[in-house]
């Protein structure tokens, strides 16, 4: 088993420019500070933009019901906002490699405001209309590709490589859960009272994140000399396909996105239809999701730590593919449907923990951000499909019904788990990295 980053055609060194060897020597002890203020940094813009994005992204399906209950026409949006995963994730990579990531994050977040401005104007205005949500929606993923490719690439860089877990445990949280808690109900508050008010904010918070993005201090990563952006990313993608667990964990990746992005498109129609919700009961559905990540996050580096990444890995998506069979043949009880999105998200984060972990261990920094980015094009690519597919099941079929075509992926999802992810092929893997 080999790992080629480039075929044997070029090189992957780390420097620094403008420093002698004096002056690395001289800075040395002053490394160890830098990145602690940055890890803390990191967890600000963190905060600050996916607070931003929960809002924009929690108020666009429920402005999308105000607009229409078609099932298709409400999928569509999920879909557009999705594509960015497939369609700019390679080239994303080949910029965070290339450009210090931290003017990435910046460039994100400068984008994000954009999209957050568009639709608190248009919310002023009474302008909304599904192409502008769809419009939006394109452009708020694109953000999110630019800044998890960042911070992701950034994280290495930042805390040491076995404080990884805890690391990636406190991001998801950040990012998906304590924000989740607050944002969806709160967003569907904000548009009871304006249309415009979730944009606002947004916007607000991106200013945040775009400036705490600024004071991060982090080694800039060169590849040695420069080359085609598609030989780039060629490079990264024969880097990830090559190395069989990591292949194995992007293979299951993208079947879950698919179904979680067919089940998750769904999720607002099966709260007013089903559970008879209003916009403030879609939100603490939502938040329920969040729950099951907090509650996670206290116990998923101990879970790695006793059991080991084969064994979490195994656990997270026997759950992934149980709890989608239980929403189905759930009776319409909000506090069992709650229960169940609990323990969903909870799985989620331990598997996300390894999964990035697993990564950001076994790939060299020069390639990281073409990896990690390769890795959501190819895993993630699927979740139009799916979103599509669960317009179409619902229509044509039954909205539970979505939930047990995503209960089969997942099952087919967990053989791949228990086949390929042992504790035998980590140590194999392991052994090319020694210092992981």
């Amino acid at each position: 088993m080999t790992f080629s980053a480039g075929g044997g055609n070029r090189a992957i060194s780390l420097r620094a420019p403008g420093r002698s060897r004096h002056t690395a020597v001289v800075t040395s002890a002053r490394a160890s500070t830098g990145a602690r203020q940055g890890w803390g940094r990191l967890q600000v813009v963190v905060v600050a933009g996916s607070t931003s994005e929960g809002l924009l992204l929690a108020a666009l399906p429920l402005l999308a019901v105000s607009v229409t209950t078609d099932p298709s026409s409400v999928s569509l949006v999920n879909m557009v906002g999705q594509a960015p995963w497939l369609l700019l994730s390679l080239f994303a990579g080949v910029l965070v490699d290339r450009v210090r990531r931290t003017t990435v994050l910046m460039l994100a977040y400068a984008t994000q405001c954009c999209a957050a401005v568009a639709l608190a104007i248009a919310g002023t205005a009474h302008g909304t209309s599904l192409p502008l949500l769809m419009i939006v929606a394109f452009v708020v993923t694109s953000s999110q590709v630019l800044s998890e490719g960042a911070s992701g690439a950034l994280l290495p860089q930042l805390v040491p490589v076995g404080d990884l877990p805890a690391a990636n445990a406190r991001l998801q949280v950040i990012d998906r859960g304590l924000v989740q808690f607050v944002v969806p109900p709160a967003a569907g508050a904000l548009l009871a009272v304006s249309l415009s008010l979730p944009g606002g904010l947004a916007c607000v918070m991106t200013v945040v994140a775009f400036v705490a993005s600024r004071g991060i201090r982090a080694p800039v990563t060169v590849p040695a000399g420069r080359s085609h952006p598609f030989r780039d990313i060629a490079e990264g993608v024969r880097y990830l396909v090559a190395a069989p667990l990591l292949r194995a964990i992007t293979v299951t990746v993208a079947l879950g996105s698919f179904s979680t992005s067919a089940t998750f498109t769904m999720l607002v129609l099966y709260s007013t239809e089903e559970l008879h919700f209003g916009s403030v009961g879609y939100g603490a559905l939502l938040a329920c999701l969040a729950v099951g990540w907090i509650i996670s996050s206290f116990v998923a580096r101990r879970l790695i730590d006793r059991v080991g990444y084969s064994w979490a890995l195994r656990i997270s998506q026997g759950m992934a593919a149980l709890t989608p069979l239980l929403v189905a043949i759930a009776p319409p009880w909000p506090v069992a449907v709650g229960a169940i999105l609990v323990a969903q998200s909870a799985g989620t984060l331990i598997w996300n923990v390894c999964s990035q972990s697993t990564r950001q261990r076994f790939t060299p920094a020069a390639l990281l951000g073409r990896v990690l980015t390769s890795h959501r094009a190819l895993a993630w690519g699927l979740t139009p499909l799916g979103a599509l597919m669960g317009g179409l099941v619902a229509e044509h079929w039954t909205l539970r019904g979505v939930w047990i075509v995503a209960a089969v992926v997942q099952t087919i999802g967990l053989l791949i788990v228990w086949r390929t992810m042992s504790a035998r092929a980590f140590a194999r893997t392991e052994r090319y990295f020694p210092d992981a």
